[in-house]
């Protein structure tokens, strides 16, 4: 009713400056009645007070059930919001679709800023791969919802693509390499899902979609291997949903002394070595690689359970030896069964391999990454080996291994 009396002045001053137009208790015929208007500039401020009247009418209802679902599920495919997130900024902006989409934009960002400090243990590595080397990154979140949400795999699989495009100088050296966080947080790249589009860096990219997820999202980490030359680099992942992404990545390179001599016996074994070091976890290449403080360390757990035997100091040595020898098989990846043929080992698999090909072939570097490893967890911090080792430019071994916590980033460390 207020609405109604709000557009009657202008409806009522309109009519009553009409031409032959009575008020009050006098009637007219259909025969006699004056037309409601005379002229075009009667017709037009007719249509005009109509107007208004409409749209004060149309600002203050709210769209039918219908609509106003089919709002939400427009809005909801848009942004992948939570509903409720959806529906409560449509109606604050009075179920303005457009608005909408910006209010929710704003509240994430905010939203997401805020959750930056919780730990994130869930994710997906992604992994690319050129000619000339393979890139594989780690994204976390929160939950392995997310981890399945196609967005957040699209991200993955873009930051691991621009991953080949950071300049690192170590790369130049054959082996496995870090990736500068900071460097490929600063790239800019266009984005092209029909969510998330546009030009954009890396960084602002992760804190989008950690807007539309509602959780923490993190790119914790990142590593390059280089392909040897001559030679291949296999690669594979595991728990993979789609290509280019899994939980746990191996990769690994086989040299060829002679670069005349065909790469398919290489690729072919080079895969299953790939999938080898996802099951098998191996730590180091050979048994000179072996750490000193490991060695020592094991040798002490070793004797310490050899002794509780009561036997003699001669008997004991031999126990320590002989158990080392089976150390030496589950760590080190050329003494390892392999996992598709267990009556070899690695380096028995090698050997038939260099005969095939008619060229020496060694292994050159390996890794192997897991999803979540090495993050604090409850206060406690764990050292976990991401089993990654590569040659030095002296030749010798090198193997990384990672402390993470919630907040920092994680650091690759030489032991």
């Amino acid at each position: 009713m207020a609405l109604c009396r709000n557009a009657k002045g202008p409806l009522s001053r309109m009519l009553a400056t009409r031409p032959g137009v009575s008020y009050g208790q006098s009637y007219s015929t259909a025969a006699t009645a004056t037309p409601f208007y005379q002229s075009a500039d009667d017709k037009t401020a007719f249509r005009y007070a109509f107007g208004v009247l409409s749209r004060q009418l149309s600002s203050q209802t709210p769209p039918a059930a219908a609509v106003q679902m089919n709002l939400i599920r427009q809005l909801r495919e848009r942004t992948s919001a939570p509903i409720k997130d959806v529906k409560d900024s449509l109606v604050q902006c009075n179920w303005d679709i457009e608005a909408a989409q910006t209010d929710l934009r704003k509240r994430g960002k905010a939203l997401a800023m805020k959750k930056a400090g919780r730990i994130a243990t869930e994710g997906l590595l992604a992994l690319a791969q050129n000619e000339g080397k393979a890139a594989v990154i780690e994204l976390n979140c929160e939950t392995d919802f997310v981890a399945r949400n196609e967005i957040f795999q699209y991200l993955a699989l873009t930051l691991a693509k621009q991953a080949l495009l950071v300049e690192n100088g170590s790369q130049l050296v054959s082996g496995v390499h870090p990736v500068g966080l900071e460097s490929l947080e600063e790239l800019k790249f266009n984005l092209e899902h029909p969510k998330i589009s546009g030009d954009t860096t890396v960084h602002n990219a992760i804190t989008e979609v950690a807007a539309m997820m509602g959780e923490n999202v993190r790119l914790r980490r990142g590593f390059v291997m280089s392909a040897p030359s001559p030679g291949v680099l296999s690669t594979y992942l595991h728990t993979s949903p789609q290509p280019g992404l899994g939980r746990i990545a191996g990769l690994l390179s086989l040299e060829i002394e002679d670069g005349n001599s065909p790469l398919d016996a290489l690729q072919r074994v080079g895969s299953e070595l790939a999938v080898h070091l996802v099951a098998a976890k191996p730590l180091f290449l050979t048994k000179e690689s072996v750490s000193s403080d490991a060695l020592e360390n094991e040798r002490e757990i070793l004797k310490s359970q050899a002794e509780s035997t009561g036997k003699s100091q001669m008997a004991i040595e031999k126990m320590v030896e002989g158990r080392l020898r089976k150390y030496y098989e589950e760590v080190v990846l050329v003494e390892q069964k392999f996992v598709m043929n267990d009556t070899v080992n690695v380096k028995t698999l090698i050997s038939n391999l260099s005969k095939e090909v008619g060229s020496p072939v060694k292994i050159g570097n390996f890794f192997r990454m897991e999803v979540g490893e090495g993050i604090q967890r409850q206060g406690i911090t764990i050292f976990v080996p991401i089993n990654l080792l590569s040659l030095d430019d002296h030749g010798k071994p090198s193997l990384f291994w990672e402390e993470a916590s919630s907040g920092d980033e994680p650091v690759a460390q030489a032991a």
